[in-house]
């Protein structure tokens, strides 16, 4: 909502624009009409919609050519006064006033006009049948008023007509012509049913409409009001009521019967407490609310978030088989302006026999999407009306920012949910079956590796992001370094495979805090000495890392997830030793704590 109103009048000399300013101050007419009123500022709580008001009166006697150019350039409505009993004052309204006026105003901001036709105590007739085609001709005329400024005939009815057509214009909403809403005005209201109907099915029933008057307007309707509301629809338009509730169709009924009642302010206040603004997009303010991120902080959903996104995924899966299908997840995001998930994500989380994201593949994407990238994330929320429908102040209430990782390396524990794991490993190594292994596939699927896996562990209830660093290693950046685990993969039939892994370690690791683990890769393949100065095992004691941990992805089963369980653990416990045997136990001194 807009924090202020400037309200501009202009016309010819002596219409009254003066006259009508004093008249609604005074609350009487004045004696004495100087050639200009001052500026005026009427307090928010005198106005019924609550917000500042100025008027500014404009003096061709006193004010040049520049001087109106600046004020129009300023106002957000301008009053366009003529004298009912004054023909030439109404003919320049369209030979001088609106082409002035749309000359000096910015081309994408339209400025709304009001006609006032004053001195309405002079004449017995109307100036309405004058005026009406005017109006029909420039769309920016969002009324005519007729008043008078001396018996005081609907003078507070022409400013807050004014006010209405600034915080609620007419405009962005409807088209008088066709009668009709338009199309964006249409999107909008489409979008907000469609986050609105909680169970999917095309109808909101009481419950729904409650909850969406409560959450637009902060009360409930009584019951014989939702059968009021819902009977004005049946009676004028067929299937705008199935099975006691509104439909889609309904829904725009009544929004459009709103507007040609002159009830705009129901409609904006819909639009606006789901985030539109006047243009009808959706508001900067309201997709990424503030969120303040220190360094070697992380973000997370918090409970509330992923309560929120299991029943956005329940509400959209219809067969109920625990996936999205294409077209679910078509319909999951129409209230997005663009589909965000492309067919990559497929091969980045969990998907089922047909390809399609499971449950638990949903939870980790939006998981992923929020530590790596928690703007989008928060605007993605904001499509799907999070803040609203959880009734939250903004999409911000669902993240969680964890604490520096340095508090967690000294306490020696950690409340984090979302590890980062990155592998390392030469070209031909083993990394792309490493990573399809890791969501449960093996080398008879062939799909497309990208560079990143996400997946939740049950026995942590935790989610570890496993990254491929490409094999330039000259060039990493402190980005690419970044993680709370590293994998060092090599090919154990390649002789100059682990090479690669014992430069990236001790250029980059040996002296870090950061816990690293070995991978012997292809181990169904024979095991060939590797070209290097110690053996791979030789290496990890020496440097008092777990011993190479052997790993195929080779197998007509589904390959074995303990070792994504190891690097959870290492992950989650930065001080955790794995025997080698494969068990894992703490140091000492980390048992003593």
């Amino acid at each position: 909502m807009r924090k202020d109103v400037r309200i501009l009048l202009v016309g010819e000399p002596k219409v009254g624009k003066t006259s009508l300013i004093m008249s609604l101050v005074s609350e009487e007419f004045p004696d004495v009409v100087p050639y200009r009123a001052e500026e005026i500022t009427i307090p928010a709580d005198v106005t019924p919609e609550r917000v500042p008001t100025h008027i500014v009166d404009y003096s061709e006697a006193e004010q040049t050519d520049e001087q109106l150019f600046q004020e129009i350039s300023k106002a957000n409505v301008i009053c366009i006064v003529y004298s009912v009993n004054n023909k030439k004052s109404i003919e320049k309204v369209t030979s001088h006033w609106i082409p002035l006026i749309i000359e000096n105003t910015d081309k994408d901001s339209r400025v709304p006009l009001i006609l006032v036709g004053n001195k309405s105590d002079l004449v017995e007739h109307s100036s309405m049948e004058t005026i009406l085609p005017i109006m029909n001709q420039y769309s920016e005329i969002e009324t005519c008023v007729e008043c008078s400024a001396k018996n005081l005939k609907n003078i507070s009815e022409l400013f807050y007509y004014a006010q209405k057509a600034v915080l609620h214009p007419t405009g962005p909403l409807y088209c008088p012509e066709k009668k009709d809403m338009k199309p964006l005005c249409i999107k909008a209201l489409t979008r907000i049913f469609k986050v609105s109907d909680l169970d999917n099915d095309g109808i909101l029933n009481d419950n729904e409409l409650n909850l969406f008057q409560r959450t637009c307007f902060n009360t409930p309707l009584a019951p014989q009001a939702l059968e009021d509301v819902k009977n004005v629809v049946r009676k004028n338009i067929n299937d705008g009521v199935c099975d006691n509730g509104l439909t889609l169709k309904g829904f725009l009924f009544l929004h459009t019967l709103f507007i040609q009642r002159g009830r705009h302010e129901t409609t904006w206040t819909v639009l606006r407490r789901f985030g539109y603004d006047d243009d009808l997009e959706l508001h900067q303010d309201y997709l990424f609310p503030p969120l303040k991120i220190p360094p070697d902080c992380t973000t997370e959903l918090n409970h509330n978030a992923y309560l929120f996104l299991q029943s956005v995924f329940d509400k959209h899966d219809k067969d109920r088989d625990c996936a999205l299908s294409p077209e679910e997840l078509r319909d999951l995001f129409d209230v997005f302006p663009y589909m965000p998930w492309g067919p990559d994500v497929n091969n980045t989380v969990c998907t089922n026999d047909q390809g399609w994201i499971t449950y638990q593949g949903y939870l980790s994407q939006w998981t992923l999407t929020t530590y790596l990238d928690v703007q989008r994330c928060l605007e993605y929320l904001g499509y799907l009306g999070y803040s609203i429908i959880a009734e939250q102040e903004s999409q911000a209430a669902g993240i969680t920012v964890t604490r520096d990782k340095k508090i967690d390396l000294q306490k020696k524990q950690t409340q984090r949910s979302v590890f980062r794991c990155n592998v390392f490993g030469d070209i031909g190594s083993g990394k792309s079956g490493f990573l399809q292994a890791f969501l449960g596939r093996n080398l008879m699927v062939n799909t497309e590796t990208p560079t990143g896996k996400m997946q939740y562990h049950n026995a942590y209830k935790k989610y570890i992001y496993i990254l491929c660093i490409f094999p330039d290693f000259d060039y990493l950046s402190d980005a690419d370094l970044a993680c709370d685990v590293v994998c060092l993969i090599y090919d154990v039939s390649n002789p100059h495979s682990f090479e690669y892994c014992a430069k990236v370690f001790k250029q980059y690791f040996m002296d870090s805090k950061v816990p690293c683990m070995m991978i012997s890769a292809k181990s169904d393949l024979p095991e060939i000495k590797q070209m290097y100065g110690c053996s791979p095992l030789d290496f990890c004691r020496k440097h008092k890392m777990p011993p190479p941990q052997s790993f195929t992805c080779n197998t007509a089963a589904v390959p074995s997830k303990d070792i994504y369980t190891k690097l959870t653990t290492m992950a989650m416990h930065p001080y955790v030793y794995i025997t080698p045997s494969g068990l894992v136990r703490f140091p000492v001194q980390q048992q003593l704590h």
